[in-house]
């Protein structure tokens, strides 16, 4: 492979909504560019960039992959990515460490939702980008109908740089409108036959490419100014106008073409080369000193300090973790000492490599803009920034989503809860947003992540990794139990058989505490009636009543107890005794005190567009949440309130059947309040139910 220069690399993302052949693009990029032999197909398992089995059995991008093609004299660096919203956090790594975006649009659904989030997400970290509306070929397809779609639905001015020639199963081509030349194709390998414009597209074609060399000119004044006096620019300034147009933000070029038949694949990567930015265009990279505020900044030049960040980390089970990362300065050799300023620890690097798909091409030394790998190291995970320990940088960080579903997870096999957690440990270095917990309430183990697919996906990899087989059940809802009034009642526990007998009497008061009061034990014994040695027993004695419940089992929380009166056996009393007698006497005076369920209610955030408000808060009120407000987000209205937990464990689903996949939602905990009497008769009597089998 021949060595580059940073300002011959070229970094981009491929993003989109699922299903719009983004694999499949990135497929022809590889074969039509000749880097590899055979086009890789994502339908029968043959792909490069979808190489995980959980992948090719589901037909879909489940993780962002990393190749590389060369071009022209460039070397364009390609991270393929998921789309779907349950690997949203994955798609953001990606999008921060390139350069430019591929925004892939399927030629029949036009901009979809996920294609909305992805555009905002690449507008987050301002990335020169370009549209290529996918599968013309289909039936159906619309070009027209598309760029309204994307006028309308992102709210951007966008200049088609070529035309389709016929469509559905009679496309066979594209006019070049910065070249004004047709190119017809025969076959898959991208190299499209030149020939005059049809004539009934002369028209079209000389209308649409006057608006791009208007959208060009407007990019920049100089050529404003002669395009104004001459009424047309050369192809040099054409092209030059777009490459600073694109690199600005403010031209995105829209081509099109069919990825699995290689039309419109030789421009976009000729496009990629002349008009997408350099890791040098992009310009210095801040962080901050470690420790501190202070902004610290990092150019993309070999003479400059190392600084990396890592954007993705593999767990295999037999290579050990595999570390991806990009280089913003600096140069990095094989075997070297490398800093880790986010843990503040040195990792010993090993051979580093290029990534092409699941294989890896050794590299001797990276520079600025390189997107490379590493294998074991110890203690790196997402996120971290790598750097000379002299020259201490820290990058921004991927903010990690909080999870939105959450199941249950027990083990196939008796004796592997162990494992479940090691191998889970495991899979959370790959993916932090998958997270995993135990419920000390309900006693179950919990695995939550960003949807249904997405947590299915990570115990699918459980198995094949690990070998660790689990079940999914609906978690069991976190209730506890309280009181609205007050009593006294007294314990006594008495117990003689031959020898030593058992005594423990004590009298008590519960009263509720205010919500989030948590418990509180008070001794207001007077004199001797319960010598001081048995007092902590009885508070021991109702804190593990009280751990059990008496409705349904859930803990009591929120109340008040004072020890108040007893008397004791000089001979038969015992801690133990009088243990019980706490225990017998919170039992007997909780049922006096108005026992009540609490259930958690958390704060949600429901982002859907417009059309879907009313069905959401309509749903949103069926499952007892109320409305605290509404917000926007772009075009997209944010519904924010308040719901019970127990109605929204399976909503992940709900909401995208509601919206048609175009609506999403985060919550957070919030408090807990008192369950409805005929909701909590049904929880009492299932809870019975239980105990009895």
């Amino acid at each position: 492979m021949a060595k580059y220069e940073s300002k011959a690399l070229r970094n981009l993302a491929v993003i989109g909504h699922g299903g719009t052949g983004k694999t499949s693009l990135c497929e022809s990029l590889l074969f039509v560019s000749g880097k590899n032999e055979r086009l890789g197909r994502v339908d029968d398992g043959s792909s490069t960039m979808d190489y995980e089995p959980e992948e090719q059995k589901k037909h879909v991008s489940i993780s962002s992959a990393a190749n590389f093609v060369e071009w022209d004299k460039h070397k364009i660096n390609i991270v393929d990515t998921p789309g779907d919203s349950n690997f949203s956090f994955d798609i953001k790594c990606s999008l921060s460490v390139v350069d430019n975006a591929v925004v892939v649009i399927d030629s029949v659904g036009g901009v979809e939702f996920q294609t909305q989030k992805v555009w905002e997400m690449a507008d987050e970290y301002s990335l020169p980008r370009m549209i290529f509306i996918n599968r013309m070929d289909r039936e159906r397809a619309d070009f027209n109908k598309v760029l309204e779609s994307i006028k309308t639905k992102l709210k951007k001015k966008t200049t088609p740089v070529c035309l389709p020639i016929g469509s559905e199963d009679k496309f066979q081509g594209i006019v070049d409108l910065i070249a004004m030349k047709a190119y017809t194709f025969t076959d898959n390998k991208g190299i499209g036959k030149a020939s005059e414009i049809p004539a009934d597209l002369m028209d079209e074609a000389n209308l649409m490419r006057s608006s791009m060399v208007e959208d060009i000119a407007e990019a920049d004044e100089e050529l404003m100014n002669k395009y104004l006096e001459a009424g047309e620019l050369s192809a040099e300034e054409i092209k030059s106008g777009l490459r600073k147009g694109v690199i600005s933000g403010s031209v995105i070029p829209v081509i099109c073409g069919s990825a699995v038949k290689g039309i419109g694949v030789t421009m976009l990567m000729d496009l990629a080369v002349s008009s997408f930015a350099s890791p040098v265009d992009r310009g210095p990279i801040k962080g901050t000193k470690p420790g501190t505020d202070s902004v610290e900044e990092r150019k993309p030049s070999e003479e400059e300090a190392f600084s990396a960040i890592v954007f993705k980390t593999i767990a295999d089970p037999y290579a050990g973790r595999l570390t991806l990362f990009r280089v913003y300065s600096g140069k990095l050799n094989s075997d070297t000492a490398v800093y880790n300023s986010s843990r503040k620890i040195t990792e010993k690097f090993g051979h580093i490599f290029f990534l092409e798909g699941k294989n890896q091409k050794q590299a001797e030394v990276l520079i600025p803009g390189d997107i490379a790998g590493v294998a074991k190291l110890k203690e790196t995970v997402t996120g971290d920034t790598l750097c000379n320990e002299k020259s201490p940088i820290v990058y921004a960080k991927v903010a990690v989503p909080p999870p939105i579903m959450s199941f249950a997870v027990e083990p196939k096999s008796r004796g592997d809860e162990d494992k479940i957690a090691s191998s889970i440990h495991r899979l959370t270095e790959e993916d932090p947003t998958i997270v995993f917990s135990r419920n000390v309430q309900t006693k179950e183990m919990i695995l939550s992540g960003m949807g249904q697919v997405h947590i299915e996906v990570n115990v699918e990899k459980m198995k094949r990794k690990f070998g660790v087989e689990v079940n999914l059940n609906t978690p069991k809802v976190p209730y506890f139990e309280t009181i609205k009034g007050k009593t006294n009642v007294q314990g006594r526990y008495k117990k003689q058989s031959g020898g030593r007998g058992q005594f423990g009497d004590c009298t008590i008061d519960i009263e509720p505490m205010p919500r989030g009061g948590g418990y509180e034990f008070l001794d207001k014994i007077v004199g001797g009636v319960i010598p001081g040695q048995y007092r902590p027993a009885v508070d021991k004695g109702i804190q593990e009543a009280a751990a059990k419940g008496v409705l349904a089992g859930y803990p009591v929380v929120d109340f008040r107890i004072s020890l108040v009166f007893g008397s004791y056996h000089t001979v038969d009393s015992s801690e133990m005794a009088f243990k019980i007698a706490g225990s017998m006497a919170f039992q007997k005076g909780i049922m006096e005190c108005q026992p009540i369920l609490l259930e958690p209610i958390v704060n949600i955030a429901i982002e859907v567009p417009d059309e879907y408000m009313g069905d959401v808060i309509g749903d949103l009120n069926s499952r007892r949440g109320r409305v605290l407000g509404m917000d926007t987000n772009g075009t997209n209205q944010v519904i924010k309130g308040q719901v019970p937990l127990a109605e929204i464990l399976k909503y992940a689903p709900d909401l995208r059947s509601m919206t048609s996949g175009r609506g999403n939602f985060t919550y957070t905990e919030s408090h807990y309040e008192e369950v409805p009497s005929y909701i909590a008769d049904k929880i009492i009597a299932e809870s019975k139910k239980e105990a009895e089998e």
